[in-house]
């Protein structure tokens, strides 16, 4: 949580400060923001998909508008907030991404893409790339153990 309020504060909230010249002007604003900091999270790691996907949406446009579609650098997805993003919508406004994005989206590396990909556990893009769907169910699949097995005789 504490890695969202300051990507906010730096994105939104200190442009404000800059622009009105007077950090009281918006400690208000810097106090609610913790608050909905915890709202925003609770929603984006809840049991509700489609209000994480709606919660992520929301915050993408609002921290990091622009004219084009979201496309951020591989080390974003090592974020906390890259993570839930990964997890809950995948790549928004993407169907497939290089072998590079999906190792930063799985925090794996770019070979470990092509082993998953050739092993069947991710899907190829027919137009290149990974399937975005594919990301994320792997990274939603409950967690395999791996580790030494006791064998009782």
């Amino acid at each position: 949580m504490r890695e969202l309020v300051e990507l906010v504060e730096r994105r939104i909230v200190d442009p404000l400060e800059i622009l009105f010249g007077s950090e009281e002007q918006v400690d208000p604003v810097r106090a609610r923001l913790r608050i909905e900091a915890e709202v925003w999270a609770a929603q984006l790691l809840g049991p509700d998909d489609a209000l994480a996907v709606r919660t992520a949406a929301r915050l993408i446009a609002a921290v990091f508008p622009g004219d084009g579609p979201f496309d951020p650098s591989d080390e974003w997805w090592g974020t906390a907030f890259g993570r839930a993003v990964a997890r809950r919508a995948g790549h928004p406004g993407k169907e497939a991404v290089s072998f590079a994005t999906a190792g930063a989206m799985l925090g794996i590396t770019r070979q470990g893409v092509h082993d998953l990909v050739r092993r069947a556990k991710l899907d190829r893009h027919p137009d290149g790339g990974v399937s975005t769907r594919s990301i994320r169910e792997r990274l939603n699949q409950p967690q395999e153990r791996h580790g030494a097995r006791r064998h009782h005789h």
